[in-house]
């Protein structure tokens, strides 16, 4: 009898609750199956599955992948081996199912063909678990996309049996008793890009659970606890009830403030009996939520009752009594504030962060949350996951729903209310499109911004007009490393950490670091110099610190200073008091600190940098100066250009003409020009159909240009000093020669 052993792995997202294996094409040969044949998996118990072939990355690894369902009935867990061998698979003439013990059921008229339809070419072996998934013209529901879990009651005949047409179905509605596989819950499918993360986990929880004597061996004690942390919504409490689920542990779960009563001793006892119960029960898991919310550090906190369940948590955790197979597995998304007696080991000896999934994970979990939706095939997940930067899990989740209601909006014209039934062939036709999600994404912001996300206005290259030089130098500096890092890699050096725009005003400062925001589709966080300055001591830095460390978290990030000269004026003049010099400090240890700057870029503009203080403008802070000077004809032209776009002009009106009577004009003066003629042309006519020459003429009378001489020797100047670098400018500050004469 052909057999081979291999490690159970988890299954694609796609296959959960389809009773697929996957194994590898050579597997495959050996066994002499092909897609489709039905194999038996013998782990703990026996159960079938439907060979499907392995996606390339998993050729020659020695791995099947099956789903937690299949996992349960063959009574395996992830990286355990099972026995795989070729099924003597027969007709099944009638088939039993039940829901296990815990769910009760009511199923409707057509429920039987329903779940047969579903389950057709399936093998099912006797007390194995067969998900039916729930959809949304089901005769029970659970939420649309979740598995239902029956119980195969009773097949006939015995052993592996497939359903085919001729199968009498059966179900019964009353519960199951007996049978300790519930299924249901969630598993490692439900969970996407936290591949790492689970791993770690798993060697923490499942192999002391399941293997103590590998602990007996090595001669130490197993870990006791695991503290998880990480921005919301990253999916802690998914995890933990993922583990508690594929551990068949049992779970007791502390949500931290429920436990807190007001009288003297009442929580530490509670903590005490679930303790008790876990012991009783063991193996265990406990879980406790918002682990900050009961276990303050205790120097911080007023009150009596917190620092007495610190100290219960304390004992029990690694008091007298020693807790067996007990663990304890906590969650926070404020670990700073835990207090850190409990963060020692024997306490909580990992601690592992869950941080904002990558580009592969966020497609893993766009997988898993668009499992039971009907997607049209314009709709890719993959580029959806490359547009999502700084989405959680949570995030992605909200993404997937909303689309589906702007999907069902489109419907909704068609749909009677009043009816009970919706007829079945709109049901059957409605599809979730590509709009729908680029729908949902304007709505859907990644949660971790919230409070710091700009609305962007939808600004390209294409609206700045002129600085072809300027635009050239923006794009290297900070469009390369976002979308092509692999350039600077291949030549083995850092990008800028900086770019430094400064121009005199007007001349397109800000709107260029909107364009790069948009063109990079890197989350863009823009700060307003004055806004981030208190009166409080240590505010200002904190807001600072605050603003890098979200950036961090859902980089690709794009920092915007404005005004940066009130943010970070030089230091040591006579300021009436000294909140500008310690938020330069903050400024200067952040942008280059001992913190790495992980794929923050920072954008600071300004019109006057002479005030600036030096230590900004030096290699490793702002690296990049970019002069963003007065247009020339051509860029005078484009951006008259841009600003008429709309504007009905006459035929006499010559845009090249004007740009070369301009000179000194900047783009906002253009722009003012622009509406000024147009106001001319309503002012002489009411009914005015377009915008003649004599009207810009007149439009040029009361624009004054916002560049004169002194202000162009000014900004000449600054350029030769900044090409000298910083030094030039020091000394010439000493002497006092700098600033407007």
């Amino acid at each position: 009898m052909n057999e081979v052993q291999l490690e159970v792995a988890k299954a694609y997202p796609n296959d959960s609750g389809r009773g697929i294996a996957r194994l590898d094409p050579d597997t495959l040969l050996h066994l002499k199956l092909s897609p489709g044949d039905i194999i038996e998996i013998e782990g703990g118990d026996t159960t079938a599955a439907k060979v499907w072939r392995a996606d390339r990355q998993d050729w020659n690894t020695d791995t099947v992948r099956i789903d937690g369902f299949t996992r349960q009935n063959a009574d395996v867990g992830i990286g355990e081996r099972v026995t795989i061998r070729k099924a003597e698979a027969e007709k099944a003439e009638k088939l039993v199912l039940a829901p296990p013990e815990e769910a009760s059921v009511q199923f409707g008229s057509d429920a039987a063909g329903m779940v047969k339809r579903q389950i057709l070419k399936r093998p099912v072996v006797e007390r194995d678990i067969v998900p039916v998934m729930s959809s949304t013209n089901h005769p029970f529901m659970r939420s649309p996309g979740q598995a239902i879990p029956l119980i195969a009651v009773e097949t006939e005949p015995d052993g592996v049996a497939l359903i085919t047409e001729d199968t009498d179905v059966e179900l019964r509605e009353e519960p199951i008793s007996g049978f300790e596989k519930t299924g249901g819950g969630i598993t490692y499918e439900d969970i996407g890009g936290l591949q790492n993360e689970i791993q770690r986990v798993r060697e923490m929880v499942e192999l002391p659970m399941k293997h103590p004597q590998i602990f007996k061996k090595l001669g130490i004690e197993p870990p006791q606890g695991v503290l998880l942390h990480g921005p919301p919504g990253t999916g802690k409490t998914l995890l933990a009830k993922a583990v508690a689920n594929e551990t068949s542990a049992s779970f007791f779960s502390i949500a931290g403030p429920e436990i807190i009563s007001k009288y003297y001793g009442e929580s530490e006892q509670q903590l005490r009996e679930i303790f008790e119960d876990a012991t009783e029960e063991s193996p265990s898991i406990i879980f406790i939520d918002e682990l900050d919310s009961i276990a303050p550090k205790r120097e911080d906190v007023t009150g009596e009752v917190e620092r007495r369940v610190v100290a219960q948590l304390l004992t029990m955790m690694d008091g007298l009594e020693s807790r067996g197979q007990v663990i304890v597995i906590a969650a926070t998304n404020r670990v700073d504030s835990v207090d850190p007696a409990l963060r020692r080991p024997g306490r909580f000896d990992r601690e592992i962060e869950i941080g904002v999934p990558d580009e592969v994970g966020r497609e893993e979990i766009l997988q898993i949350h668009t499992r039971g939706m009907p997607l049209s095939d314009d709709v890719e997940l993959p580029r959806l996951a490359a547009e999502t930067h700084g989405f959680v899990g949570a995030d992605i989740e909200s993404l997937t729903k909303e689309a589906a209601m702007k999907a069902l909006r489109r419907y909704l014209p068609e749909i009677d209310l009043d009816e009970e039934d919706i007829p079945p062939s709109l049901i059957d036709r409605m599809i979730i499109k590509r709009e729908d999600f680029r729908g949902a994404l304007n709505e859907v912001s990644p949660s971790a911004m919230r409070e710091v996300l700009v609305e962007l206005p939808k600004i390209s290259w294409d609206d700045v007009g002129g600085l072809e030089e300027a635009k050239g130098q923006v794009k290297e500096s900070i469009e390369w490393p976002m979308n092509q890092a692999e350039k600077f890699e291949r030549m083995g050096i850092e990008p800028p950490a900086g770019v430094l725009l400064y121009g005199p005003p007007g001349t397109g400062k800000t709107l260029m670091a909107k364009a790069v925001a948009n063109e990079t589709d890197a989350n863009f966080i823009s700060v307003r110099g004055p806004q981030l300055l208190s009166k409080w001591v240590g505010e200002s830095e904190k807001a600072i610190r605050q603003t890098f460390r979200k950036a961090r978290q859902v980089a690709p990030t794009v920092i915007f200073f404005d005004e940066l000269d009130s943010l970070a004026p030089g230091r040591g003049g006579d300021v009436g008091s000294n909140v500008s010099e310690r938020v330069v400090n903050q400024l200067l240890t952040e942008m280059d600190g001992l913190e790495d700057m992980e794929d923050v870029m920072v954008i600071g503009a300004t019109n006057r940098p002479d005030m600036i203080d030096p230590a900004l403008i030096r290699s490793g802070r702002f690296d990049r100066l970019i002069n963003i000077g007065e247009p020339d004809v051509e860029g005078r032209e484009q951006i008259l250009k841009i600003h008429t776009n709309d504007t009905p002009l006459a035929p006499d009106v010559s845009l090249r003409e004007l740009a070369e009577i301009t000179e000194g004009y900047v783009g906002s003066d253009l722009e003012s020009i622009a509406r000024e003629a147009a106001i001319e042309a309503l002012r002489d006519d009411d009914d005015a159909e377009e915008v003649e020459m004599q009207h810009f003429r007149s439009a040029l009378e009361s624009v004054r240009p916002t560049i004169d001489e002194d202000i162009r020797e000014y900004f000449e100047q600054m350029e030769d000093r900044f090409r000298g670098g910083g030094r030039e400018m020091e000394r010439q500050r000493g002497s006092g020669r700098i600033g407007f004469q």
